[in-house]
């Protein structure tokens, strides 16, 4: 037994008992050695200086200073979670704005020398700094966004996704996202009817109790008034909500360009595809939602991301593809947020361009993120009670300096987004197999008893031998670990002994000491009084 232990558990001893025998005198060393070197199998010399050898931590090695220090890392952390953690070559477009936006409203104190090195540093350092924040906040993997489609046939024309040829502002992909909890049954679930603008980016999402082409003029006629372009085209897929004469009439009537994608191709539809995932999946999940309490919860979520993600999230642009071969090469511009790309065109108007930039000036860029961690909160509760609002559970507001202090220390605790949240399982502490040693392992911690030095292959060809029926081969590896672990344990047991015994022994000595003391006449003030 004493040769089979493994290097972990005689470190772990050797750790244990080392200070112990250190600090013992002649005899309490002899003692501590003799069982040492019977449990350990070292040679009595070898465990002498083993176990008078003191560890001492590892000297770090000197090299160059960091450039990106950990107070530059902290504040990285911070605008990175203030970003709704948006990858690296998205947030080293927005930091500048960031700082700039987060500063102005008193969220964020930085030195010089921080700020500056924040808006120098690159996409790729970004990244790997924040590789094992990234690693621990997102635990699992999203599931991919499903959708549904009916081809029809109408008079539409067909739009592909290379007929766009870099339109205006102002024309629209639209799509439906139906939050049905991934399977598809029976019932009306909430949709969230999404809206994507080709030249710029600009996203409106808004929530539908269910499928309907009446409500999508409705959010049409919306969306057209708080849009800060005029509504040029709609492109929509061959959903029946869309391809209906009601629609068909309205974008008629109005003069907007109504177009279609083909059956069965989404990326005719890349640009509106995206944002179902990017946004619409990343702010609501892949939860369950039915009813109008729901359908007010979204709403009021989508009220408040859609000035986050408009004025605050940078996005890329396609700016090229070209094929060689089987290999597709793809170049984007340089990530911007939609409302800078408004700002950049031409077809927007001055006024138009003057009441955004003050509109902008005005958003505190954490006050919306806390608000939208609240809506989600309020979000996932629907979903988690099958659609309706729990009356007992309220969303407290957080306090904006709480939430801001929140920030550097948020990815410590993995997915914050409430609407992403797994389900508790149920630990696994049932057997799946039945034990094959159930009924002779009495026998076999006999013979380790018996026998410590035999192995666990010996011990497997005796129950062979014993039971050839029984034991076939296959189960060698599971003796394997049972009799290494029932070995790990016995040399805890050991060492747990051999520590409590030479605590005893300290104490007897120590009160045998005590007794054996005479008492100082300067402290036997009894005695001093009796002979005045």
């Amino acid at each position: 037994m004493t040769r089979r232990l493994s290097m972990t558990t005689r470190r772990e001893l050797t750790e244990a008992v080392g200070e112990r025998y250190r600090r013992s005198d002649r005899n309490e060393k002899r003692q501590i050695l003799d069982e040492f070197v019977e449990l350990t199998g070292y040679h009595r010399k070898h465990a002498i200086r083993v176990l008078c050898r003191e560890l001492r931590p590892p000297r770090a090695k000197p090299g160059p200073q960091r450039r990106y220090d950990d107070e530059v890392r902290a504040a990285l952390i911070t605008l990175w979670e203030a970003a709704d953690r948006i990858c690296g070559k998205r947030l080293k477009a927005l930091i500048p704005t960031l700082i700039d936006s987060m500063t102005r409203h008193g969220h964020l104190s930085l030195a010089k020398g921080v700020r500056q090195r924040l808006k120098q540093i690159s996409a790729a350092t970004i990244d790997r700094l924040l590789r094992d924040v990234r690693e621990q906040a997102f635990s699992g993997k999203r599931r991919r966004a499903g959708g549904v489609g009916n081809a029809i046939r109408r008079a539409v024309p067909i739009r592909t996704f290379t007929d766009w040829n870099d339109p205006l502002p102002g024309y629209l992909e639209i799509d439906f996202v139906e939050h049905c909890g991934g399977t598809k049954i029976d019932g009306d679930f909430v949709h969230s009817f999404v809206m994507t603008d080709i030249a710029t980016g600009w996203t409106e999402c808004l929530a539908m109790p269910f499928r309907s082409g009446a409500l999508v003029l409705e959010h049409v006629e919306r969306v057209s008034e708080a849009l800060p372009f005029p509504l040029r085209g709609l492109d929509c897929d061959n959903d029946s909500a869309f391809m209906n004469e009601a629609v068909f009439d309205f974008c008629k009537a109005t003069g907007i360009e109504l177009t279609r994608s083909r059956a069965y191709k989404k990326n005719d539809q890349a640009w509106v595809e995206q944002k179902n995932g990017a946004i619409v999946r990343r702010l609501v999940g892949y939860g369950r939602l039915r009813g109008l309490e729901a359908t007010e919860t979204l709403a009021s979520l989508y009220q408040v991301s859609r000035l986050y993600i408009n004025f605050f999230q940078p996005s890329f642009k396609l700016k090229s593809k070209t094929r060689h071969g089987a290999k597709v090469t793809k170049r984007y511009e340089a990530p911007l947020t939609p409302l800078e790309r408004v700002l950049r065109s031409a077809s927007i108007p001055e006024a138009t361009k003057r009441s955004l930039r003050a509109r902008f000036r005005t958003l505190d860029p954490l006050d919306l993120l806390r608000r939208m961690r609240e809506a989600q909160q309020r979000v996932a509760e629907c979903s988690a009670s099958g659609g309706v609002p729990t009356q007992t559970k309220t969303a407290t507001e957080v306090p904006l300096a709480d939430f801001l202090s929140s920030l550097g220390t948020a990815w410590q605790g993995g997915e914050i987004r409430p609407t992403h949240n797994r389900k508790a399982r149920v630990p696994h502490d049932w057997r799946t197999r039945e034990d094959p040693f159930e009924h002779t392992w009495p026998k076999i911690q006999e013979w380790l008893e018996t026998e410590p030095g035999i192995t666990a292959k010996q011990l497997y060809e005796r129950l062979t031998a014993m039971a050839p029926t029984l034991y076939s081969g296959a189960q060698l590896r599971t003796l394997q670990r049972r009799v290494k672990a029932w070995r790990s344990n016995r040399a805890r047991e050991l060492v747990t002994r051999i520590l409590s015994g030479a605590d005893a022994e300290v104490v007897k000595k120590a009160d045998a000491a005590t007794q054996r003391q005479p008492s100082s006449p300067q402290n036997d003030s009894s005695v001093t009084v009796s002979r005045e």
